[in-house]
């Protein structure tokens, strides 16, 4: 009876599995929706602490939500969109400074031969690409406009988001609770227990690590910009949106930032010092500040398996298998920290060289 009703569960987890593979193309609005009202339920909570009622509370969470999204759409995007089209102008000549004065110099350098760059054929197929991508949004747009349909359906779960993110928020607690009815009661403390701890990494990862990027890109950009590079806006968001995975927005950052200082600001030393200073406080400001205050030492997720978590979450189910990468490796790593705890106490682990479970005696 037991092994039956262990595969009737691997059966529904398969079957769960498949109808997730079938349902991806209509579950981003909805993931979207969990994602936001599990970011906000805090929120709303340290609000129904101050006696404001549930609903009141979601309102004004809603609000604050609304609002923020209303400043980056009216300052921050026009901002980006003019740094986008001053990058695209600006591809032709850094190309040709990179062709005519970086790679000398490394080439000088290194001693290497004529032509070992062979950067006529990678200037080629760039500038083929790239003109390829000068019309991105227009080729959205018609893609997008071409079925009217389509476009219904690309409004429908625009505006879908927020909707499944009001009602999710409003009943999270009373959801929670319902689904916490049906566990069974001889398992419902160890369930809740596994529960707590994938809270515990996710709530770190997705509040802690998410509040960490946005002030490391605010701290590049506002930093950058007041440097005086052109790009510092550009660049500084980029690297907070790289710093998902620790260390790595700064190196995609410094990266980014002293190639576009040696190139606006050629040989001078002081811009440059600048820009290696903004990365270093924001390096130290996240190591002894940020990190230790919003996420201190509870996500337990590898950088390494973040970033194959979000790979193969994009390459088995697209946006959505993005959306799920993360949730799913917490639950992964919890399951396979409670394994190996079994692991060490079974038999299989203290089984002696000569087969029995009792340890060897000492020598």
């Amino acid at each position: 009876m037991t092994d039956s009703r262990h595969w009737l569960w691997i059966a529904g987890l398969f079957l769960l599995g498949w109808l997730l593979y079938l349902l991806h193309p209509i579950l981003s609005p909805f993931l979207i929706g969990v994602l936001l009202a599990y970011i906000g339920d805090p929120l709303v909570d340290q609000l129904e602490r101050w006696k404001l009622s549930r609903t009141w509370a979601v309102v004004v969470v809603f609000g604050l939500f609304s609002l923020v999204l209303l400043v980056l759409l009216l300052v921050l995007l026009p901002m980006l969109g003019r740094q986008l089209v001053r990058l695209y102008e600006l591809a032709p000549q850094m190309l040709d400074w990179l062709q005519h004065t970086a790679l000398p110099w490394a080439q000088a350098q290194l001693g290497l031969a004529d032509g070992f760059w062979r950067f006529d054929q990678l200037k080629a197929a760039f500038s083929e690409h790239l003109g390829k991508t000068t019309d991105i949004v227009g080729a959205v747009l018609a893609q997008a406009t071409a079925s009217s349909l389509a476009l219904l359906g690309w409004l429908g779960n625009f505006l879908l988001i927020p909707v499944v993110s009001f009602y999710l928020l409003r009943d999270w607690d009373v959801m929670v609770a319902k689904m916490r009815s049906l566990l069974p009661r001889n398992r419902e403390g160890f369930v809740v227990q596994l529960v707590g701890e994938c809270h515990e990494v996710l709530g770190a990862f997705l509040r802690g690590q998410l509040l960490v990027m946005l002030a490391l890109g605010v701290i590049y950009a506002s930093g950058l910009m007041l440097v005086g590079l052109e790009l510092g806006l550009l660049i500084g968001l980029l690297a907070g949106l790289a710093s998902i995975v620790p260390y790595m927005g700064f190196v995609v950052g410094i990266g980014a930032a002293v190639t576009a200082g040696l190139f606006q600001f050629g040989g001078e030393l002081y811009p440059l010092l600048g820009i290696a200073a903004v990365f270093m406080v924001g390096q130290l400001l996240e190591g002894m500040l940020l990190t230790p205050l919003l996420v201190g030492d509870r996500i337990g997720l590898h950088p390494v398996a973040v970033i194959f978590a979000i790979l193969a979450g994009g390459q088995l189910f697209g946006f959505t298998g993005v959306l799920l990468a993360l949730p799913v490796a917490a639950v992964i790593m919890v399951l396979l920290r409670h394994a190996h705890d079994f692991y060490k106490l079974s038999a299989l682990y203290r089984e002696s060289p000569g087969g029995s479970d009792e340890p060897p005696s000492p020598a």
